[in-house]
């Protein structure tokens, strides 16, 4: 087939484009410029999607099979797709499970589930399926909507429970305590961007799934607790994990805890049932441990991971945590 991803030099998009090269499927990248590498057999397009006048006629040129977009975040990026691939017979939509929000009905979440988004991120993404969803039901536009969980690779790296950081790496190597927030109990998938790369290629072409919602998530649900105690197994080294209230953590300022704030302090397990049924052949089989151990040799690598004694921040809070816990048992 031929397949045009925009936005396919990112996190997800550069591990979906190898993976459709290697299926041998002939493969557009979509980009306003060179934020990653553009894998070799792949062709490059340069143009930015928010440029209406230029992207729009310019991808209604190419006779694309299908158009996967990983790069549609608005009601207004979404109404561009939809002119810009009139005649393409497959378009994927890649969303996220932060659309429904913090307060789930039931767990795990399945398709059918309202949306209550909390998140900027979350609201403008289910504003952008809707588009997708009320074109499909208008005129038939043959999109399907794909809700990934938290994805993990080398590009990315790999994140922690409470901030957008990687230095707890580093801690755990040299025996340092890490903060969790509350006491890490909160349920997460986790999914590897070679998974999440397979997932989007087993859905190209199903006729089965146009219109359709589907999780591309992890079937495990894990506690952030043993997602850190297992990199702490990976790593050979075990360390504390101090457990602090979410409301306390945001009186401590922790740097860059919005996504714990908005998303990693509450429980997300989502259903992968609706996925597993309409594509049997796609299972992810990348393993916590092992995805873990690839992504810490790869920015172990680049030199993407900063020693832990850079920043004291999680010693000192750390610290004035314990003494405020012994003061109040002192009491």
């Amino acid at each position: 087939m031929r397949v045009c991803v925009v936005g396919g030099t990112g996190h997800i998009g550069t591990s979906l484009v190898t993976c459709l090269l290697r299926q041998g499927h002939a493969v557009t990248c979509i980009t306003r410029g060179h934020s990653g590498a553009v894998p070799a057999g792949a062709h490059w397009i340069r143009v930015d999607r928010r440029d209406r006048a230029a992207f729009e006629p310019l991808m209604r040129r190419v006779p694309f099979d299908a158009a996967i977009d990983l790069a549609c975040f608005t009601r207004e990026d979404a109404a561009s797709s939809v002119r810009a691939f009139p005649h393409v017979p497959h378009v994927i939509q890649c969303s996220t499970v932060c659309t429904y929000g913090i307060a789930h009905d039931w767990m795990p979440v399945t398709e059918e589930h309202p949306l209550r988004p909390i998140t900027a991120y979350g609201r403008h993404k289910a504003e952008a399926d809707a588009v997708f969803l009320e074109a499909y039901a208008r005129q038939g536009f043959p999109v399907t909507i794909v809700k990934p969980s938290t994805t993990y690779g080398p590009t990315q790296g790999l994140l922690r429970q409470i901030a957008w950081d990687v230095s707890w790496i580093a801690r755990i190597r040299q025996g340092k305590p890490l903060l969790i927030c509350d006491d890490g109990s909160a349920l997460h998938q986790h999914l590897h961007v070679e998974d999440a790369a397979r997932g989007f290629a087993a859905i190209l072409g199903r006729v089965q799934c146009l219109g359709e919602v589907y999780h591309l998530v992890s079937p495990d649900c894990l506690t952030w607790a043993e997602y850190h105690r297992t990199a702490m197994r990976v790593l050979g080294r075990q360390v504390d994990l101090v457990g602090v209230p979410l409301a306390d953590l945001r009186t401590l300022n922790v740097p860059h805890m919005q996504i714990c704030s908005e998303v990693f302090a509450y429980h997300g397990c989502y259903s992968a049932e609706k996925l597993s049924r309409d594509v049997p052949a796609f299972r992810p089989s990348v393993a916590l441990p092992d995805g873990m151990r690839q992504v810490i040799d790869a920015m172990d690598r680049d030199g993407r991971l900063p020693p832990a004694d850079r920043e004291d921040w999680e010693d000192r809070l750390i610290a004035a945590w314990r003494q405020a816990q012994r003061r109040a048992g002192e009491e």
